[in-house]
C-alpha cells in the first residue's frame, strides 16, 4: 500500500473526495449495468480499434481539458487491457508561464491552442475497472512536449465539467486523475528520465519520434488500495 503520510492534509482531502467520486460514479453506472467504457461507446457502433471514442473526443470548452478512449489490436497492445483513456490539457487551460519544451522536432501548431499536452493514460479492463496508469512518447498522441515539471502543474486543472456524452464517465475520468495524482507525478518524472536515457543510446535520431519507444512509464493501480492508503494517511495526520 502506498504511503501518503508526507502529503499535506488539504491534498489528502482532495484525493479522498476524488476517491468518493470514483466510487459513486461506478456505483451509479453499475445500477444500469454500465461502466465508463460502455458510456463513451454508447451509440458509437461499430467499434474499430485505433478510433477515438466518442467521435471527436470529449472536450470541455471552459477548462480546455480533453480525453478519449480507444483500443489497440491485441497483438499490438503493450500490456493486457480492454483499452485506455488518454487525457490532455490544451494551452488555454494551462497555468501561466507554461511553455512547450525546446526539444528536437518542436514545431508550434498553426493554432497555438493545438499545442496540447498529454497528461496520463488510464488502462482498463472490459468492465471499465482501472488496471494501470502510463505515459507515452510524443509521437503516440501527436502532442507537443512539455517538461514533467510543467505537466505536473497542469494536473490540478484537468476537469471535464459537463454532461456530454456522459456525466458519470466525465466525472470518473476527472476524479481518477485527482485520486492518483501522486503516482501520475512520479510517472511523469520517470517519463522524462526514460526519454533522456533513450536519447543517449540513440544520439543520431529524434527520440520523441522513435517508434521503438512508445510507453515511457507505467504503474499498476487499485482504486480500493489507493483510497485505503489515503484514509490511513488522513487518520494519522
Amino acid at each position: 500500500m502506498e504511503d501518503f503520510s508526507g502529503l499535506g492534509r488539504k491534498r489528502l482531502e482532495r484525493m479522498a473526495a476524488a476517491g468518493r467520486e470514483v466510487r459513486e460514479t461506478v456505483r451509479a453506472l453499475a445500477n444500469t449495468g454500465d461502466n465508463p467504457v460502455s458510456e463513451v461507446l454508447r451509440h458509437q457502433d461499430p467499434f474499430e480499434v485505433w478510433d477515438h471514442y466518442p467521435k471527436g473526443d470529449v472536450y470541455d470548452w471552459k477548462t480546455h481539458s480533453q480525453y478519449y478512449f480507444h483500443a489497440h489490436p491485441p497483438s499490438e497492445s503493450r500490456f493486457p487491457e480492454h483499452g485506455h483513456f488518454h487525457t490532455f490539457l490544451r494551452p488555454k487551460g494551462m497555468p501561466v508561464g507554461v511553455k512547450p519544451a525546446p526539444v528536437d522536432g518542436f514545431a508550434m501548431p498553426e493554432d497555438p491552442d493545438d499545442a496540447l499536452s498529454h497528461l496520463v493514460a488510464i488502462s482498463v479492463d472490459e468492465d471499465g475497472r482501472p488496471l494501470r496508469l502510463f505515459t507515452t512518447n510524443r509521437w503516440v498522441t501527436g502532442e507537443v512536449w512539455y517538461g514533467a515539471r510543467d505537466v505536473i502543474r497542469m494536473l490540478a486543472l484537468f476537469n471535464i465539467d459537463h454532461a456530454q456524452p456522459s456525466w458519470p464517465a466525465n466525472r470518473w475520468v476527472t476524479a481518477m486523475v485527482a485520486l492518483f495524482r501522486p503516482q501520475i507525478e512520479t510517472l511523469l518524472k520517470e517519463r522524462d528520465t526514460r526519454i533522456d536515457l533513450h536519447a543517449r543510446f540513440r544520439p543520431d535520431g529524434d527520440v520523441y519520434e522513435d517508434h521503438e519507444l512508445e510507453v515511457t512509464s507505467v504503474a499498476e493501480i487499485s482504486v480500493d488500495e489507493q483510497i485505503e492508503a489515503v484514509d490511513a494517511a488522513l487518520a494519522a495526520a
